[in-house]
């Protein structure tokens, strides 16, 4: 497998879930393209990924494809640019029982995200089994949607959550600070998100919520070419966003405008994402650099935008 581009178009958020859970909420901010099942099922990002939850869990054969979705991209359309970000719920028939939810990268075909809920009885969820037996059922949704986790590390901890139990699992490679997959556990459903493991970011949680780390815009802000046009350290960054200011305002402290950081940023993750695309499982492209940039730039202007301390 190849490993996914941390500073992607797609990268995936370290959150703590509150209440359910759901695909990364930057995606989220931008609008959906809802799908048919028969569009699902002749998209080539959707068709792949179905056959490879099929080989995993044969059962879900079965399964009915309860809603489907796209950000970017025209599902009418392939000769049009490819999705950024290709979403499949799929649930047992009769609307009730295990369901099941993949967000896919648009342009690698790469499952980023699998979601398994209600796999275990309602009365008996899997957040009340004994800590061994989660970390037994995560693993086998690991290793069964993408391959052998012999070669990672494992570490459980329950996250502070006052409403509901939650835990957070990291599979981390030996020698790497960055997890390759982020697992949270909640009530009746297992999220794992794949991040791709590699080095720490250069600074860490730029913004906070309710005084803890938010690591949220991380990818976007972890930017050279940012620091270079703020004239600013990544830790000065931090530190003046902790005073309640939004990028926007403290680039145009320095009279540096709001559509220049659109800039740099949209094009490192764009440049990354194409990267990706070049490198991974699903490498046929139509999309340029320019249309990788517009569909990013919605999603930089709510990161540039946002102040510590406040909802996304």
């Amino acid at each position: 497998m190849k490993k996914r581009v941390i500073g992607g178009v797609i990268a995936a958020a370290i959150l703590i879930p509150t209440g359910v859970f759901a695909a990364t909420p930057l995606i989220e901010m931008l609008t959906r393209t809802p799908m048919t099942a028969e569009q699902v099922k002749v998209d080539e990002v959707g068709k792949a990924a179905l056959e490879k939850l099929y080989r995993a869990f044969p059962e879900t054969k079965s399964f009915e494809i309860t809603e489907a979705s796209q950000v970017g991209g025209d599902s009418t359309n392939s000769t049009k640019a490819k999705a950024v970000q290709t979403s499949i719920v799929l649930q047992e028939k009769g609307g009730t029982g295990k369901k099941v939810r993949l967000d896919m990268n648009g342009i690698t075909g790469e499952i980023e995200q699998v979601n398994q809920e209600n796999w275990e009885p309602a009365d008996k969820p899997v957040i009340s089994l004994p800590d061994q037996e989660i970390k037994v059922k995560v693993d086998h949704l690991i290793a069964s949607m993408y391959g052998s986790i012999d070669q990672y590390e494992s570490h459980m901890e329950q996250m502070e959550n006052p409403n509901q139990k939650t835990l957070l699992l990291n599979y981390t490679e030996k020698g790497a600070k960055t997890p390759f997959y982020q697992v949270f556990v909640q009530g009746n459903t297992i999220s794992v998100s794949l991040i791709g493991g590699g080095p720490s970011p250069s600074v860490e949680g730029f913004f906070s919520t309710k005084g803890k780390p938010d690591y949220t815009a991380d990818s976007f802000l972890n930017d050279e070419k940012l620091f270079s046009l703020l004239q600013m350290s990544p830790a000065e960054l931090k530190q003046e966003l902790a005073k309640g200011k939004s990028v926007v305002e403290i680039a145009a402290a320095k009279n540096v405008s709001k559509q220049q950081v659109i800039d740099v940023i949209a094009t490192t993750q764009a440049k990354g994402q194409l990267q990706a695309e070049q490198s991974g499982d699903n490498p046929q492209n139509d999309s340029s650099l320019e249309q990788m940039k517009q569909a990013v730039e919605p999603k930089v202007v709510q990161v540039i935008d946002h102040k510590t301390e406040t909802p996304w």
